[in-house]
């Protein structure tokens, strides 16, 4: 088309499509889940596709991504709010401070922080923490920052790189990547990522940076704790690590089973994130509720509230899903794909790289780990010996890097810490850009052993 090379003008064509997609979401302000909608339609018309395939490319990428992940979603996010209803997560924080003590406390927030996260999307751990940090910082008298960074950090990591949550779920089906592999291998190089970005790096900047809470927002949100009957550590543990437990066993059962043994039969069904995720909340509807003194219509109420914050989280990855699928069906994946290979770029440092600038331009994790998997996947059928949990954790190491203006959670760090936008980026959009930067090197040292 226009006299140039069919592989040179889909190329151009998707580079206009993602800066087109990118203005949308930061300058005109459209929402993601219409923009990412109108930039496939947009890429399906000028790439060729016939008219009438346009909207089902797009409908069936939709489809197959929330078929899987809006259930994980939903779940995940029941989950999530019967443990910070029941005082779970209270519980599990209170826990590690009087392990650690007061010298090590920071310690203790980046443990309770990477565990709490697991179950929760990034800004409900986040709310659901930070009057944790204000009453440690003020009983302690540490630092507000030197406790809250390490908390941001293990609730960042998670979010970029340990299923369920929706960036890594939808790499997972994008790669062909199997989920219990990558909760291992998340979790492997996650923690290490997290200590690094979180209590040293924090210790470190709140040295230059305290922090200065507001004394309204202190009184505000920084109450003790009530006398309620909160569960316990092992109890409240054993109930957010059972589906990653659960989908460990399946890969375990995956590696030493032949495929037709009933035992592995049974196990993939166990150990599938939907079913493992239904075992946890049905166990949660009695440890975090019934055994809390919840009554059966305050449970389903608590239920109800947990939905509606993610529906937009849903449409969002469901449009992410329809874009990654035009990509694929317009042929524009396969001539990045090729590209990488003759070019005999590192695909783990492609997945990052993609993903680290379309986070730093839209400044959506979720959006940038959609984005990057649809470009970076024809590698995998490309070059075949490539670890696809791999390329999800480098996807997600990307997605993270340099939180600024543009991101809903700088502004929210910036807000609650009280803190000026300078600040701000040395201390948070600092602790981010390391997080991605740790990450992806574990990731390639992590994949010369894999």
């Amino acid at each position: 088309m226009f006299g140039l090379p069919l592989d040179t003008f889909l190329l151009i064509d998707a580079l206009v499509t993602i800066v087109g997609l990118i203005l949308l979401i930061t300058k005109l302000k459209v929402h993601p889940f219409v923009a990412l909608t109108l930039a496939a339609g947009f890429l399906g018309l000028t790439s060729g596709m016939p008219v009438a395939k346009v909207m089902k490319s797009f409908q069936d990428g939709f489809g197959g991504v929330l078929g899987f992940v809006g259930i994980v979603l939903a779940l995940g996010t029941m989950l999530g709010k019967l443990m910070a209803d029941s005082g779970g997560a209270d519980q599990i924080a209170q826990t590690l401070i009087r392990w650690f003590g007061v010298r090590y406390v920071h310690w203790a927030m980046m443990f309770s922080a990477f565990l709490v996260g697991i179950p929760l999307f990034f800004e409900i751990g986040f709310v659901l923490l930070i009057p944790l940090v204000f009453i440690v910082a003020r009983r302690s008298g540490v630092s507000i920052v030197k406790v809250g960074i390490p908390l941001l950090a293990g609730l960042s990591v998670v979010h970029g790189l340990v299923p369920p949550h929706p960036g890594p779920l939808l790499a997972i089906g994008v790669f062909g990547a199997d989920i219990g592999k990558t909760i291992f291998y998340g979790l492997l190089v996650g923690l290490p990522t997290a200590m690094i970005a979180g209590p040293l790096f924090g210790a470190f900047i709140s040295r230059y940076v305290p922090g200065n809470p507001s004394q309204e927002l202190m009184d505000q949100i920084a109450k003790e704790s009530s006398a309620r009957d909160l569960p316990s550590f092992a109890v409240t543990l054993v109930t957010v690590l059972l589906p990653v437990f659960l989908m460990l066993l399946k890969t375990f059962a995956d590696v030493v089973l032949p495929a037709d043994h009933v035992i592995r039969v049974w196990m993939d069904l166990i150990g599938h994130p939907i079913t493992a995720l239904l075992a946890a909340l049905l166990l949660a509807f009695y440890t975090f509720g019934f055994a809390r003194g919840f009554t059966r219509p305050q449970v389903l109420k608590l239920l109800d509230q947990s939905l509606a914050p993610t529906a937009a989280i849903i449409l969002i990855v469901g449009a992410g899903g329809g874009f990654k699928q035009m990509l694929v069906d317009t042929g524009v994946g396969n001539v990045i794909g090729q590209m990488a290979v003759h070019a005999q770029i590192n695909p783990l440092l492609l997945a990052w790289l993609v993903a680290a600038v379309i986070r730093i331009a839209t400044g959506s994790a979720t959006v940038a780990t959609i984005t990057g998997a649809g470009i970076v996947a024809p590698v995998v059928t490309l070059i075949p010996d490539v670890n696809r949990e791999l390329l999800v954790l480098a996807t997600g190491a990307g997605s993270v890097i340099l939180s600024h203006v543009n991101d809903a959670g700088f502004w929210l760090v910036k807000q609650y810490f009280n803190m000026t936008v300078e600040e701000t980026f040395k201390t948070w959009s600092m602790m981010e850009t390391i997080l991605s930067i740790v990450g992806i090197v574990l990731i390639l040292l992590l994949s010369t052993v894999v």
